[in-house]
C-alpha cells in the first residue's frame, strides 16, 4: 500500500505484561481483515502498520537507508527503524491490535447517511451529495483522512458542482464531514512520482486544479460554504470564491504555501488582497498565518462564526430560509455580481495554475515535502 500525507487521529494501543502473546494464527488473520478494510486508514496509521509487520517478521531493521527522494521507501526505512529493539512477539501483538481497532472503527462507521427525506445522488466515493428543501449539499466524505483532497475527490467534486448547477436546487453548500472542513492537498498527489514522470504530473495536475476552481468562478447559483472545522489550503482559497462563508468557532484557516515550496492558488493571489487588504493577505499567503475563525471573520474572508455547540441548528435554519427565496432572481443576482469579475477570474487562475506547475518541478518544492514527509515518518 502506498504511504499518504494526511493524518488520522492516533489510535492508542494498550499492552501490559499480563497481556497474552497472540499466536501465529491471529497475526495472519489480522492480516486478512487489514485486506477488507474499505476506507484507507491514513499515512501515520499505514506507516506504523507496514513497520510492525516487518519487525514481527523480519526482525529489527538492517537494511540500507533509501535514498532522500525516494518519499515511500525512505518513510517506510524510518518508521521499521523507529521500532529499535522492540521484540518480534510484540510487534506481532501491536499489529493485531491496531487492525482489530481499526476493524472495530470501521464497523462503527463515521458514517453520514442520507436521511429518508433527502434524496441522495450515487455514483460517488469521496462526498456525498444530497438535495433536500431546496439545498443541494456536497460533503466532503473522507473523514479518516481529515477530508483531504486527491484526485478522485478533485473530480468528483466538479462533477457534483455541475450537476447542482443545474438541477432544481436554489443553492448549493459545501461542507466536511467529521471534525475537518478539509486537510486540502493530499499530498500523496505528489509522491510515488518517478522522476521521468514529474513533468507528466505537474501538467496533469494544473489541468484538474484550474478546471475545479473555474468550476468555483463559474457557478450560477448562490454558492455556501459551512466550514465546521479546521481549513487548509485549497479549500481555503477557494472560500474567496463562496458566496457566503459561515464557520464554526473552532473552525481554522491556513494556506501553508510557503512552507511547502508552492505558491497561491484558487484565484486567493487576487482575492484575499482586496478581501482582507494586502498586508493581511500578505500574512496568510506568504508567512503561513493560521487564522482563527474569529479572526478570518474580522478579516472579511468568513462572513459569520457560531459556536460550535448550536453551529449545525443555526446555519440550517438559516440556509433553509435563504432556499425559499425565489429561485431566479438569486441566480440572476448572483451572475450579475460575479459577471464583472469573472474574466478577471479566470486570468487569474490560468495564471497562478501556470506558477504552480513550475514550483512542483522546482528543486525546493520537491525538497520541502521530502521534509515535510520525514517530519510524517517520526512515528
Amino acid at each position: 500500500r502506498q504511504a499518504q500525507a494526511a493524518c488520522v487521529p492516533a489510535i492508542h494501543l494498550h499492552l501490559t505484561a499480563a497481556t497474552m502473546q497472540v499466536s501465529q494464527k491471529d497475526f495472519e488473520k489480522a492480516q486478512e481483515q487489514l485486506k477488507l478494510l474499505k476506507k484507507d486508514p491514513g499515512n501515520e496509521t499505514k506507516l506504523k502498520l507496514y513497520a510492525l509487520f516487518k519487525q514481527a517478521t523480519e526482525g529489527p531493521c538492517n537494511s540500507p537507508k533509501p535514498g532522500m527522494l525516494d518519499f515511500v521507501k525512505k518513510a517506510k526505512w524510518d518508521a521499521w527503524s523507529s521500532l529499535g529493539n522492540l521484540s518480534q512477539d510484540n510487534a506481532r501483538q501491536k499489529y493485531t491490535e491496531l487492525v482489530s481497532s481499526l476493524v472495530s472503527v470501521e464497523s462503527a462507521g463515521q458514517k453520514a447517511e442520507a436521511s429518508p427525506e433527502e434524496g441522495g445522488h450515487g455514483g460517488y466515493e469521496t462526498i456525498l451529495v444530497t438535495t433536500k428543501n431546496n439545498i443541494t449539499k456536497i460533503m466532503f466524505n473522507r473523514p479518516d483522512r481529515k477530508n483531504a483532497i486527491n484526485h478522485k475527490m478533485y473530480r468528483e467534486i466538479i462533477k457534483a458542482l455541475e450537476e447542482a448547477g443545474k438541477d432544481d436546487s436554489t443553492i448549493a453548500v459545501i461542507t466536511g464531514n467529521g471534525d475537518y472542513y478539509s486537510s486540502g492537498n493530499d499530498l500523496n498527489n505528489f509522491t510515488n512520482v518517478q522522476p521521468s514522470e514529474m513533468g507528466k504530473m505537474a501538467s496533469d495536475g494544473a489541468v484538474l486544479l484550474k478546471e475545479f476552481v473555474g468550476h468555483f468562478i463559474d457557478f450560477p447559483k448562490p454558492l455556501i460554504a459551512v466550514v465546521n472545522g479546521p481549513a487548509i489550503g485549497i479549500c481555503v482559497t477557494v472560500l474567496g470564491l463562496c458566496d457566503l462563508v459561515y464557520a464554526s468557532d473552532r473552525a481554522t484557516f491556513h494556506s501553508p504555501f510557503s512552507q511547502l515550496g508552492q505558491s497561491p492558488e484558487g484565484c486567493s493571489s487576487y482575492l484575499f488582497p482586496k478581501i482582507m487588504g494586502i498586508a493581511k493577505a500578505n500574512e496568510v499567503l506568504l508567512f503561513n498565518k493560521k487564522l482563527t475563525a474569529a479572526e478570518a471573520c474580522a478579516q472579511g474572508l468568513v462572513t459569520e462564526v457560531f459556536p460550535d455547540r448550536t453551529f449545525q441548528k443555526e446555519v440550517w435554519e438559516r440556509l433553509e430560509a435563504y432556499a425559499s427565496l425565489p429561485k431566479n432572481s438569486l441566480a440572476v443576482s448572483k451572475q450579475l455580481l460575479r459577471s464583472m469579475e469573472k474574466e478577471k477570474l479566470h486570468a487569474v487562475n490560468s495564471k497562478e495554475c501556470e506558477v504552480l506547475k513550475e514550483r512542483w518541478l522546482s528543486d525546493e518544492c520537491v525538497n520541502a515535502i521530502v521534509s515535510f514527509f520525514q517530519k510524517k515518518s517520526k512515528l
